[in-house]
């Protein structure tokens, strides 16, 4: 029986079910290297850029671009092992796809179901946050819509019972209709939202490409004018002393609240850099996915990581770090009349922030059907999600069913609840990606495609675990000594497990390093995620294992006993 859990499906087997336009797939080819790069941008430069940003500031102040260098470089890493697999295996499904070859079953099932929580219940943070700042920009265009319909219910609700000073969330509660004894109170802006982008979806890659396409041109642009005109008004401002903000002991430190409460933006800054991987999931509309795939993914990655920098850069120059609490527009933050004070620059920043988070919609939408086609195709899900439209050649009940699980839970979520539950499931996800790459044969070279360089991890991997140990105890004493500590209560017990797990697993990899010769940069891959995992709450864990336990349920129920597997 256990075996069974964990059988894999051959590569071959993978790429004759949905490679080759021949064994039926119906998907349409029009994806060129420059399509997917800037599928890949419209999906990265979003939500984190425009909103999560103003929190991740806050906790970490000016250190916080630490977070954004380290999470690039785990997603650096996490982008060579994608491009592997999506190399060895051009088909939608992403993770799940490549989890199924190398790890087996259960655990592509698992895959598969944390990736819902990232394209789709991570597109309900970005609808939120659509909603702020289309909300706003119409205000500017004097056209007010009712706070009670631009103010989820759950966020006016914890909103008023933990004493919340916010105008818009006391009006939300205060003046809502009440029907049948129900406060009348949703987010309309980010429902009609969903609405409109599955739509668009459900039509036809080539309209979606096109329309990424312009937007990411037009986001492009004016975060390059903002990092220019914000970035010479911190210069000739003489703002720069923002940068060393003084502590609550009055010594002035790049990291304000020192190292922990850089890791305590981890959520936000993560969110941030979601997307690169929905790139892997239009394997089967792109003209060479071997060639560009790969290429997508990392020339995304690596333009919006200069971008997040220079950004992080530019928002702790201008302001304070401990302005931006509660802040859920940063960049149009700045240039408000008690900051920069540019008028101008705050309707361009509404308008761009509109643009950019329509076209994160877009990439996320189209992601989550292809995965469910994916799972459909294995008789993990039933067939009816594998359906392609006659015409549209688009996989429409799964795009119907995504544009339901993303728009039915924005009546009754928040943006913190969806935040956190969507970063740690993508963590998870990039994590059995970097390992499974490690359990796959090393393959030949293959001319025009991607060849991840192969580097010898038996004595630089072992020595930098080594290194870090004694860096940390040198650096701070009782470093160790503290994560030992399990008395503590609350996030410090949370991360001391988390950093005891992280450290066993280390030596565990170092000495499967010696053992097996494991390639560096797919190891490196995983290390630096179950890293950023260690800044994951009590309540993140908590929730995102309920969620596995309810796809373990409906594993067990359907996928194990209709697995093509079986047959």
């Amino acid at each position: 029986m256990s075996k069974s859990f964990f059988r894999t499906k051959n590569i071959d087997r993978i790429l004759a079910e949905g490679a080759d336009e021949s064994h039926g797939s119906g998907l349409s080819r029009v994806l060129t290297v420059r399509d997917l790069t800037f599928f890949g941008i419209a999906a990265i430069l979003g939500a984190g850029s425009f909103s999560s940003l103003g929190g991740a500031v806050f906790s970490g102040g000016p250190g916080v671009i630490i977070l954004f260098i380290i999470t690039g470089i785990a997603c650096a890493f996490t982008a060579f092992c994608y491009s592997d697999f999506a190399s060895r295996i051009p088909v939608a499904g992403s993770a799940y796809t490549y989890a199924y070859a190398s790890f087996g079953e259960l655990f592509a099932w698992i895959i598969g179901w944390a990736l819902i929580m990232e394209y789709s219940i991570g597109n309900i943070y970005v609808a939120y946050s659509w909603s702020d700042y289309f909300t706003s920009f119409m205000d500017k265009m004097n056209c007010h819509i009712p706070a009670y319909l631009s103010t989820s219910y759950m966020e006016a609700k914890h909103g008023v019972t933990s004493g919340s000073t916010n105008i818009d969330i006391l009006s939300a509660w205060n003046h809502a209709p009440i029907v049948a004894g129900i406060k009348v109170i949703f987010d309309l802006p980010a429902i009609i939202i969903n609405l409109l982008i599955t739509y668009l979806v459900y039509r036809g890659i080539k309209e979606s490409r096109n329309f990424s396409n312009l937007m990411v041109i037009l986001k492009l642009g004016v975060v390059l004018l903002i990092i220019l005109v914000g970035g010479y008004l911190v210069l000739h401002n003489g703002l720069t002393l923002n940068w060393l903000p003084a502590n609550e002991a009055g010594v002035k430190s790049f990291m304000p609240n020192g190292f922990s409460g850089v890791m305590a933006a981890v959520a936000g800054v993560f969110f941030a850099y979601i997307g690169f991987d929905a790139v892997s999931v239009l394997a089967e509309e792109s003209q060479n996915p071997q060639r560009d795939l790969p290429r997508g993914m990392i020339y995304s990655l690596v333009i919006c990581t200069i971008i997040y920098i220079l950004l992080t850069l530019v928002l702790t120059g201008a302001v304070n770090y401990k302005n931006f609490e509660g802040v859920g527009d940063p960049l149009a933050f700045i240039f408000e009349k008690e900051n920069l004070n540019v008028g101008w620059m705050q309707l361009l920043v509404s308008i761009c922030a509109v643009v950019a988070m329509t076209s994160v919609l877009l990439v996320f939408q189209m992601g989550q059907p292809r995965i469910w086609m994916s799972m459909s195709r294995d008789g993990l899900l039933p067939p009816v999600f594998q359906k392609i439209h006659p015409k549209y050649k688009t996989p429409s009940f799964s795009t119907i069913i995504t544009g339901l699980v993303v728009g039915l839970p924005i009546f009754f979520t928040d943006k913190t609840f969806v935040l956190d539950f969507t970063s740690i499931a993508t963590l998870f996800a990039f994590v059995l990606v970097c390992g499974g790459v490690l359990l796959l044969p090393r393959k030949e070279k293959v001319k025009g495609g991607f060849h991840m360089p192969f580097i010898s991890s038996r004595i630089i991997f072992p020595l930098l675990i080594a290194v870090a140990i004694v860096l940390l105890q040198s650096t701070t004493s009782t470093y160790f000594q503290s994560i030992f500590n399990l008395q503590v209560v609350g996030t410090e017990l949370t991360y001391n497990i988390s950093a005891i797990v992280f450290w066993t697993l280390c030596i565990l990899l170092s000495i499967g390093a010696i053992i097996k010769n494991w390639s560096l940069i797919p190891l490196m891959g995983l290390v630096t995620c179950l890293y950023l995992l260690t800044g994951m709450t009590a309540i993140n864990w908590a929730w995102f294992g309920s969620w596995l336990l309810i796809g373990l349920v409906v594993y067990l129920l359907y996928g194990y006993k209709k697995s093509k597997l079986n047959i």
